[in-house]
């Protein structure tokens, strides 16, 4: 066992924290898929099964990826992103979300396009961090993560404001001019705020799903405590459950919810479990913030740091979401919780962001036992080709980058 577990490279203690969620994972989807396996002509186990096989696919990545030198990704990522542009513009299209695809069955590409769009931004940071506070490198940047988010929009609002929200914190941590930075976020929102105002004064017209958007914020808003509705049953389950829940495997709500293996699995969790256990899920996804920050700070170049800090934005910006959804702080959005709702594209894409985030994890730990051992020489040497960004001029890192 100790030796299965040599595999696991970079941090300890994050890969400790993510298989915990997995754990967790694993029994609320079992408990919580009775409704959406008879829709399905299944059953609670033969869900079980295909999330157990998404589940180890996802860690099979990391682990992959985990020994991938991190400083590919940039380069990859890239031109990884223009491809799933193309798929983008092509579900646009066909006015769905999902490409199916063998043994994987429906491919999302805006679950993929969030992990990349996050290492194109902060590659973009690395490369021009002499020039970083330049207005015209904020324009650039701002750029490539409209252009996704706007792709995305039309199909699924929350998707592209979760991307927009996450890349302009990592932009605003990333040293970009704060008052570009300050300009095109107050325009956004009264853009959006606007436009939805818009949307709902004016029935006849619809723009993508902004039917179903407004639908949703007039509901939270102005709720009917007599509908029978997602948001209405996960809240009657989070009162159930109290502080000490009703035991794991005794819920009674999620078995009239299609979607309490997904969206509103964390309701279901207190539930069964109860709130004591809810907090202890945000404290797990806290820690797991937490690591990511410590990885980032302990990492020598640009990239890898700015690469881990807004990996683990995304990660802990999506699961605030979708706990705020459950507990009927925010109107329903249909982002899942990191890790713990049902396995699909979202947990394999989690899969290549825990294998990128330890990547760097097991950089640092190389570098710094190489430190330890050259602790005896006046300085420190990099290893030829080694050097991340921050460690090289501009002109290099982009003849490294680039070529």
């Amino acid at each position: 066992m100790p030796k299965a577990l040599n595999i696991l490279k970079g941090d300890k203690g994050l890969w400790i924290v993510c298989i915990l969620l997995s754990i967790i994972s694993l029994v609320a989807v079992f408990s919580a898929s009775g409704l959406t396996a008879n829709t399905h002509s299944s059953t609670p186990m033969r869900f079980f099964v295909k999330h157990l096989v998404f589940v180890v696919a996802a860690y099979v990545i990391a682990i992959g990826v985990s020994f991938v030198n991190y400083r590919k990704l940039s380069k990859w990522s890239l031109w990884l992103l223009l491809a799933v542009l193309v798929l983008l513009v092509y579900v646009a299209m066909s006015h769905t979300r999902w490409i199916k695809l063998p043994l994987i069955g429906r491919f999302q590409p805006s679950e993929l396009a969030k992990v990349l769009v996050v290492m194109v931004t902060a590659r973009q940071l690395a490369l021009q961090k002499d020039e970083v506070d330049d207005p015209s490198v904020f324009k650039r940047v701002s750029l490539t993560v409209c252009a996704v988010a706007g792709v995305v929009l039309f199909d699924n609002f929350s998707m592209a404001a979760l991307v927009f929200i996450t890349c302009f914190t990592l932009m605003y941590f990333g040293g970009v001019n704060r008052k570009w930075w300050l300009r095109v976020m107050l325009a956004c929102l009264l853009l959006v705020g606007g436009g939805l105002g818009y949307f709902a004064t004016h029935e006849g017209v619809e723009v993508g799903r902004s039917t179903t958007w407004v639908h949703r914020i007039d509901t939270w808003m102005h709720p009917n405590p007599n509908e029978l509705s997602q948001e209405n049953i996960a809240r009657m389950a989070i009162a159930s459950g109290g502080l000490t829940g009703n035991g794991v495997g005794s819920t009674v709500h999620a078995r009239l919810m299609t979607e309490a293996h997904n969206d509103f699995i964390f309701a279901i969790i207190i539930e069964e479990m109860g709130a004591w256990f809810g907090i202890l899920i945000f404290v797990l996804y806290s820690i797991l913030f937490m690591r990511c920050i410590r990885t980032a700070r302990n990492c020598r170049g640009r990239f890898g740091s700015l690469m881990v800090l807004g990996l683990g934005i995304l990660i802990y910006y999506q699961a605030l979401v979708n706990m705020c959804v459950a507990v009927g702080a925010l109107p329903v959005t249909g982002q899942t919780l990191p890790l713990i709702s049902y396995g699909g594209t979202a947990y394999l894409c989690m899969g290549i962001i825990i294998g990128a985030i330890q990547s760097v994890a097991r950089d640092n730990t190389r570098k710094a036992q190489q430190q330890t051992a050259a602790a005896g020489q006046q300085s420190y040497i990099e290893t030829p080709g080694e050097a991340d960004f921050g460690e090289q001029t501009l002109s290099e890192n982009q003849n490294t980058v680039q070529s």
